[in-house]
């Protein structure tokens, strides 16, 4: 049976083009379209859809008040299609939150230019989040309330353990249900941990309200990243959404370093250009984590880490929203650990607690 899918935007191009898009694949169809949400909950009982795709900014209820009560009365898996502002993207990663498969951006108007690309990235969404099914409600509050809790407790009862967190550097790749993860990952590491790269396929104006959404739950300091800065103990750097993301070094120090070059495996930023710069420029100093996403992007660099010395991780099948990713790196042997998420953090500080000599909480 074909993917059912239906489709909520208030904009009639939009739904016209969605729908000429998911018409063309063999393996889905479009059983409706709705213009606004007090619409689409009539078609959801009478169609029994698959899939939602459905706009972030709509007339008579919002967005976000639609997911919540679909959720919590019916649960199936919604992918978000966003505009880039900053409204949205503040709603979109809410949205995720509150159990959202993933998001696409709102098509562009002269989408006929890359209607491939634009495409292959809206069916292959709607394929994963139909197989994967919903995902359960989460909210920043419970993570805040964890972090939270965690400063209170103080320093965990076993003994701490040392390491030279100058040297040291770890980099993070993630795609599609990475948000959540990255939160996940992000609010688990001390204050005194070494410094984070992350690259997470992201659009522009999506990763600065990303980074400063992080920055209020964890203990250590998130940001966007800017070229030349110092990469700091304590604190975690986001790849922007248009550039790529690399490790430099200036002296004995390690640099931000942010690239325009073209994208590669149709990203910009792309995990495998974050991960060869860091065997490049870091070899066994660093630890690598690949996690959650569509596609193979950062395999190839993950092995080169792996072969530089470095120490990788990556997210188990289970605790995936789409094992893409990872088991790509697993399978071209770039992977010394499979790991939970909820247990990746730990495994990371264990690792490098025993590479060298300052203390940190594990």
């Amino acid at each position: 049976m074909p993917i059912k899918i239906l489709i909520i935007d208030d904009s009639a191009l939009v739904r016209t083009i969605l729908t000429e898009i998911i018409q063309a694949q063999p393996d889905m169809e479009v059983v409706g379209t709705a213009p606004d949400p007090l619409i689409a909950r009539e078609k959801i009982k009478a169609l029994n859809p698959d899939v939602l795709t459905l706009d972030v900014e709509m007339p008579k209820m919002d967005g976000l008040v639609f997911l919540e009560k679909l959720m919590r009365l019916r649960p199936m898996p919604v992918i978000m299609v966003s505009s880039l502002t900053e409204r949205s993207s503040s709603v979109t990663l809410h949205a995720l939150e509150m159990g959202a498969f993933d998001f696409i951006t709102k098509p562009k108007m002269d989408i006929r230019n890359s209607l491939n690309e634009y495409a292959d990235e809206l069916v292959n969404k709607i394929r994963a989040a139909a197989r994967r099914g919903c995902r359960p409600m989460k909210t920043g509050q419970n993570v805040l309330r964890a972090v939270e809790a965690k400063k209170e407790a103080g320093p965990a009862g076993s003994p701490a353990r040392w390491f030279s967190t100058t040297e040291k550097i770890v980099a993070v790749g993630a795609s599609t249900g990475g948000t959540e993860a990255l939160k996940e990952f992000l609010t688990a590491l001390p204050p005194d941990c070494p410094g984070v790269l992350v690259t997470q396929h992201m659009p522009p104006t999506f990763t600065g309200t990303f980074a400063r959404r992080l920055d209020t739950l964890c203990e250590i300091s998130v940001k966007e990243a800017e070229q030349g800065e110092r990469v700091l103990p304590g604190h975690a750097y986001i790849a922007p959404g248009d550039r790529h993301l690399l490790l430099g070094k200036s002296g004995a120090n390690y640099v931000v370093e942010l690239s325009d070059a073209a994208p590669c495996n149709r990203h910009r930023p792309s995990v495998d250009v974050l991960f060869r710069s860091v065997a490049k420029n870091a070899g066994g100093n660093a630890a690598g984590v690949i996690m959650t996403g569509m596609g193979s992007d950062g395999a190839d660099g993950l092995l080169e880490m792996r072969q530089a010395g470095g120490r990788t991780f990556a997210q188990d099948e289970e605790s995936c929203v789409v094992f893409g990713m990872p088991k790509e790196a697993i399978s071209r042997g770039g992977v010394d650990e499979v790991v939970p998420l909820h247990d990746i953090a730990r495994r990371l500080m264990l690792w490098l607690s025993a590479q060298g000599k300052r203390a940190f909480r594990i």
